[in-house]
């Protein structure tokens, strides 16, 4: 007799696999959801682990562009007998003969305390302190005035004072349209608050700070004149140039006794530690994953035990072991695929949502959603692999003879 050729195997369209991958998922919804949950936990930790540090860094870049990092402080530092020392009364106009220096102004120190009123103990003072302010103070930080306004010459040699933006949340004391100008207790004597200043990261002992004029400070506080923090703006190109000259030209007795110093790079400085901890979540993301990754390996074993009349019905109507396993692979993707789609949806909202409360621009990286959804993949992949090639090993009569 003629050798009858046997028939090809023929492979099932990408469509015909996805069908049958979905046969389970559709099935056994509530297994389906409870092990897309380890998935989705995952990939929403790893998106906005990704994407808050982002949303971070273009609030601080945005922050730093307005405020400007060509900002420099000079303070006094310790002479050598230990103590603290003093810069000269007349550093302000000498670092104002620098070239690239635009603008300079200064605060001073006194020993002044401030209360709410005359009632409250003298130690109270809720870390506050008092200082004197020069009137071009507030440009040369590049603050604002958040309600009143701030020191001219009209108050500067009278007892008015202006609150940095913590101070009046510690004297809860603020300004209100139609109200009369609250007060506060400096020394021995009332002070009108007629401002209350904006929050300024560049400049956090200012926010600290009550702020009186310069001439009133000598007249009622015993204050000797002396600047105790001096503020520069320089040149943007000019600024590492100001700053290896600013200590010599403050104090050019003991340069040495003179701190210069680089706000924004406080800022960075912050930065990089939240990054540090942004590594730590992210290892945490990655841990979730894996154990998501494990759950789905797991539900997919327990789906080939579940079905193994199926798997010996279809191979015996003729379905090779690629078309099993496919099967089953398919169906693994399916699973982390759902849990990776919840996971960005997840992810995306909690990072609109932190970023909002922060007031920062809400930054979705591409790479970070590319690779949550490749991730999903993956996982998807590595955890199907194994419950695939089993099912594809079972035999036609191994398979009917499971009771």
């Amino acid at each position: 007799m003629p050798e009858v050729p046997l028939p090809r195997v023929t492979r099932l369209p990408p469509g015909d696999v996805l069908r049958l991958g979905t046969v389970g998922v559709r099935t056994r919804p509530v297994r389906t959801v409870l092990a897309a949950l380890g998935i989705a936990i995952g990939i929403a930790a790893l998106i906005a682990v990704v994407s808050i540090p982002a949303s971070n860094q273009a609030a601080l870049r945005a922050q730093l562009a307005a405020l400007g990092p060509n900002l420099l402080t000079v303070v006094p530092g310790t002479n050598i007998a230990g103590g603290k020392a003093k810069l000269p009364p007349v550093a302000v106009d000498m670092i104002r003969r620098i070239g690239p220096v635009r603008e300079v102004s200064a605060t001073g120190e006194t020993d002044a305390t401030v209360r709410r009123t005359d009632l409250v103990p003298a130690q109270e003072t809720g870390g506050l302190s008092v200082k004197a302010a020069r009137l071009d103070l507030l440009p040369v930080l590049g603050g604002s005035v958040r309600t009143g306004r701030f020191l001219d010459q009209a108050t500067e040699a009278f007892p008015v004072a202006v609150l940095g933006a913590r101070a009046a949340q510690v004297l809860g004391t603020e300004l209100r349209p139609g109200l009369p100008a609250p007060s506060v207790w400096i020394k021995d004597r009332w002070f009108t608050v007629v401002g209350v200043l904006a929050a300024n990261p560049l400049a956090f002992e200012v926010d600290n700070a009550v702020l009186v004029g310069w001439k009133a400070a000598e007249k009622h506080l015993g204050f000797d004149g002396t600047p105790g923090q001096i503020y520069v703006r320089a040149d943007d190109r000019a600024v590492e140039a100001v700053k290896s000259v600013l200590g010599r030209t403050a104090n050019p007795k003991s340069p040495n006794e003179v701190l210069v110093s680089r706000p924004s790079d406080a800022l960075a400085a912050q930065q990089l530690v939240e990054q540090a901890y942004s590594g730590l979540f992210l290892g945490l993301g990655g841990v979730a994953l894996l154990v998501g990754g494990i759950g789905v390996a797991n539900t997919m074993v327990i789906s080939v035990l579940e079905r193994r009349r199926e798997i010996g019905l279809r191979r015996a109507l003729g379905a090779s072991r690629r078309q099993i396993s496919g099967q089953f692979l398919a169906e693994a993707v399916v699973l982390a695929g759902i849990g990776g789609g919840i996971g960005l949806l997840i992810g995306v909202a909690a990072t609109a949502v932190y970023s909002a409360s922060q007031g920062w621009p809400a930054v979705l990286p591409l790479t970070a959603l590319a690779g949550g959804v490749g991730a999903a993949v993956v996982v998807g992949v590595l955890a199907g692999l194994y419950p695939a090639v089993r099912a594809s090993r079972l035999t036609p009569t191994e398979a009917l003879a499971t009771t």
